[in-house]
């Protein structure tokens, strides 16, 4: 099947100011894509091009086949947009508003269907004022599915809930998918990027840095594991650097005695080379953790700074 999405060479520029420096690539039917980056990286500027609502300096987009630029409103038709900062109408409620953005197109869902996919038809005629930060966001969801969209643009969806009301978002994200859409998603969280996304594009000063499904990001990196080692007494760290596999040791002294960070590539032999070397060094083995590099570590090797960085 021909991609969903198709972006070859955009350049976007504000004067002396490079938004995009170039950016190309392909999403593909079905996916959950994210794109990915801190302020700054050119994700706004990129999702109003495919959205039809900014128009490159250089380079084209096509969404569903169509060109974007040629023929905006013929995508704006067929695609839905939740945005981070939604603004709605403070004296309709729930229901008209939905029946309200129907309106404007030729397709539309029922609103109290919509209502039900998020469980709010029982505040069918209630006010957004007094909707709870979740439901606000649940509702802005089916808001932009009004339309029964090919293609959902989804940003940050989830900012400023709490962990369960994210976690309830994330099943919402995934029923659009389900449902036959393809999804974009722009996240500043990475384990919501880890769980949601089929595969990420990285940005970082206008310019596409990475692109790939998360495991396949994460194994990309030299040392893909963090292990942690906790003993009663240290350990000599040059010793620990010796051991093949190992990078980036750092040491510290807690209150029951020393505690070793370290990278690893091949974990298993790494972490049976601590536990000889503890016994050797005659200090307890107090505790062993070895966890997965993640999507910030990723970021963080390809551009020096994280994606919280500004």
């Amino acid at each position: 099947m021909p991609p969903v999405i198709d972006v070859q060479r955009l350049v976007k520029r504000y004067g002396e100011i490079t938004a995009l420096g170039g950016v190309s690539f392909q999403v593909e039917p079905g996916e959950i894509f994210g794109i990915l980056g801190p302020n700054g990286a050119g994700k706004t500027t990129l999702v109003e091009i495919l959205e039809g609502l900014t128009r490159p300096t250089e380079g084209a987009a096509t969404v569903l086949g169509i060109p974007v630029v040629e023929h905006p409103d013929a995508v704006k038709e067929r695609i839905g947009v939740q945005l981070q900062a939604s603004s709605y109408h403070q004296y309709l409620t729930l229901y008209e508003i939905l029946e309200l953005f129907g309106s404007f197109y030729q397709r539309r869902a029922d609103p109290m269907e919509l209502l039900r996919r998020v469980h709010l038809e029982d505040r069918a005629g209630a006010r957004i004022k007094h909707l709870s930060g979740g439901m606000r966001q649940r509702f802005s969801i089916m808001a932009a599915l009004v339309n029964e969209p090919e293609v959902v643009f989804f940003d940050e969806p989830t900012a400023g809930l709490d962990p369960d009301a994210r976690r309830d978002l994330w099943e919402i994200v995934r029923a659009v998918r389900d449902s036959g859409a393809t999804v974009v998603l722009t996240t500043h969280y990475m384990e919501e990027a880890e769980v949601l996304c089929d595969r990420v594009a990285f940005l970082n000063a206008g310019s596409l840095v990475a692109l790939d499904t998360p495991p396949r990001l994460v194994r990309s990196l030299h040392a893909p594991y963090h292990v942690t080692l906790t003993t009663s007494g240290p350990i000599d760290a040059r010793r620990i650097e010796q051991i093949d596999g190992v990078a980036d040791v750092t040491q510290r002294a807690v209150a029951d005695g020393t505690v070793t960070e370290l990278r690893s590539g091949d974990t298993p032999r790494v972490a049976a080379a601590l536990t000889a070397l503890a016994s050797e060094t005659g200090v307890a083995l107090l505790d062993l953790a070895i966890q997965p590099a993640t999507l910030e570590d990723v970021f963080l090797s390809l551009t020096g700074r994280g994606l919280s960085g500004s």
